[in-house]
C-alpha cells in the first residue's frame, strides 16, 4: 500500500546510495554540503512519516515494517562511510571515535534481532523515551559529522558531532541493555 507515510520512508530507503556517492569524498565540500541537505530532510521524513500515518489513520504493516529498515539502512551507511573515509576522526583518540559508531551498529543488529525473537513467541517491546532520545542524539551526530565535511574550517561543528556521537553511544548501551533484559524473561 503506497500511502504518502509508506512513500516518506522509502525515500529515506532510496536515499541510501546518495549518502554514500556524496560522502564518499572527504574532501568534496560540496558533495558534503548536498549529502547534509539529503540527510536533513530524510531525518524529516523520519519523523513525519510516523506522525502522518497515525494522524489519518493509515499506520499499515507494510510502514511498520519498513520504518526501522529504512532507519537502520540510512544510519548503518553513514556511520560505515564517514569511519571508512576518516569522518568520524578527531582530537585525543584519533580514528577511534569509530568504535562509537560500532557500538551504535551492533546494538541495532542484536536490538532487531531480539525483537524478531520477541516477535516470534509474541511480545512487543515499546520503544522508551530514552531510546527516542538515543535517536536524536544520533541523528544529530551524524549531521554535524557530514556537516563538518561541508564546513572543514568550523573544528566545533566536528566536536558537536563527535560529542553526540558518544553521548548516543552510551545510550545504546543502556536501551540495548533495557532491551535485552526484557527479551531474557522470555527465553527458556
Amino acid at each position: 500500500m503506497l500511502t504518502l507515510p509508506n512513500l516518506l520512508t522509502l525515500s529515506r530507503i532510496f536515499a541510501v546510495p546518495f549518502f554514500v556517492a556524496l560522502l564518499w569524498w572527504p574532501d568534496w565540500v560540496l558533495g558534503h554540503a548536498i549529502a547534509f541537505v539529503l540527510y536533513a530532510l530524510a531525518a524529516i521524513t523520519d519523523y513525519f512519516d510516523g506522525y502522518l500515518a497515525r494522524a489519518s489513520g493509515r499506520v499499515s504493516r507494510l510502514g511498520i515494517f519498513l520504518d526501522p529498515i529504512a532507519d537502520k539502512l540510512m544510519v548503518g551507511a553513514v556511520i560505515l562511510v564517514l569511519a571508512l573515509k576518516g569522518g568520524m576522526s578527531g582530537p585525543y583518540v584519533g580514528d577511534l571515535h569509530a568504535l562509537a559508531g560500532l557500538v551504535i551498529l551492533l546494538r541495532e543488529i542484536a536490538v532487531s534481532g531480539l525483537r524478531e525473537f520477541l516477535a516470534g513467541v509474541q511480545v512487543s517491546v515499546p520503544v522508551s523515551k530514552l531510546a527516542k532520545w538515543k535517536t536524536t542524539a544520533q541523528l544529530i551526530a551524524l549531521g554535524a559529522l557530514i556537516l563538518a565535511g561541508a564546513l572543514p574550517h568550523l573544528e566545533w561543528v566536528r566536536l558537536t558531532g563527535l560529542a553526540c556521537l558518544w553521548t548516543a553511544a552510551a545510550l545504546t548501551v543502556i536501551t540495548g541493555w533495557d532491551y535485552l533484559r526484557v527479551g531474557l524473561k522470555h527465553m527458556d
